[in-house]
């Protein structure tokens, strides 16, 4: 069968009149997306019908959103991500190791379930997978981004983002650890009746030289009851530990290593 035929293109356009995405129609009918793209541009056309983009932004369009998601994609941004904003060119970027792919798949979920409507997609780098959601409208989830570095401006959450890390304060947590925190093992090792036996536990370190962000992160383990740190290395504190046996059990519970 002709793909390109004019029966072909009528059921498409057909099925795009009723809303049906590109790429569902391409699927549907075995028809590249970018012919489908083509054939929705021609039929605007014709009809005298000036482009809008979609918009299902919470925060344009007042509709409810999956806080306990957001809450935690916005751990993964302000630990590890990066919004893109100019012309022609929106999107937000979580990079993940290659490895872990059960956090590519919940970077993903998260952004599919905050903002429903944008295409998301992962780009292979050296050692690592970004993660991509394009909408300009991730600036208006994410007021915190500006030009620079996060380190070198204020990081200070607006009053509709607390409300949400007051009720899924878990969830904030568990990002920020699987953007720029980890869960290790140490050891070490103790004399016990003439014999050194050794022995290992637990501790979470979360890295950022944000002192806003910090801030976030320990303001938010004392609500929560989670004994921490500052490790200090050659002056910096720019670690914040988490090693103290309950707190840790704590932290195995809602938040558990990278995987």
């Amino acid at each position: 069968m002709d793909q390109h035929s004019p029966s072909i293109r009528a059921q498409a356009v057909v099925l795009m009149r009723q809303g049906i995405p590109n790429r569902l129609v391409a699927e549907r009918l075995s028809v590249p997306r970018g012919t489908i793209g083509w054939w929705r541009s021609e039929d605007r056309k014709a009809r005298g019908e000036v482009y809008q983009p979609p918009n299902d932004c919470p925060r344009c369009t007042g509709r409810e959103f999956d806080t306990m998601a957001y809450a935690y994609l916005l751990g993964l941004y302000l630990g590890d991500g990066h919004i893109i904003s100019k012309y022609k060119q929106h999107h937000l970027s979580l990079y993940c190791n290659a490895t872990q792919i059960g956090l590519i798949a919940a970077a993903e979920d998260a952004m599919r379930r905050v903002m429903a409507a944008s295409s998301v997609g992962q780009h292979r780098k050296t050692g690592c997978i970004e993660v991509k959601s394009y909408t300009k409208h991730w600036t208006c989830m994410f007021p915190q981004h500006g030009p620079g570095k996060k380190h070198e401006r204020p990081i200070v959450l607006e009053p509709w983002q607390q409300a949400v890390l007051d009720v899924h304060p878990w969830e904030f947590v568990r990002g920020l650890i699987h953007s720029d925190g980890c869960r290790i093992t140490n050891w070490t090792t103790r004399m016990v009746r003439g014999e050194r036996k050794r022995y290992e536990y637990h501790r979470y370190f979360f890295t950022s030289k944000s002192d806003d962000i910090r801030t976030l992160y320990t303001d938010t383990l004392d609500r929560l009851g989670v004994e921490w740190t500052h490790c200090t290395r050659d002056g910096v504190p720019f670690n914040i530990s988490v090693a103290k046996k309950a707190s840790v059990a704590l932290m195995d519970l809602h938040v558990g290593p990278k995987y």
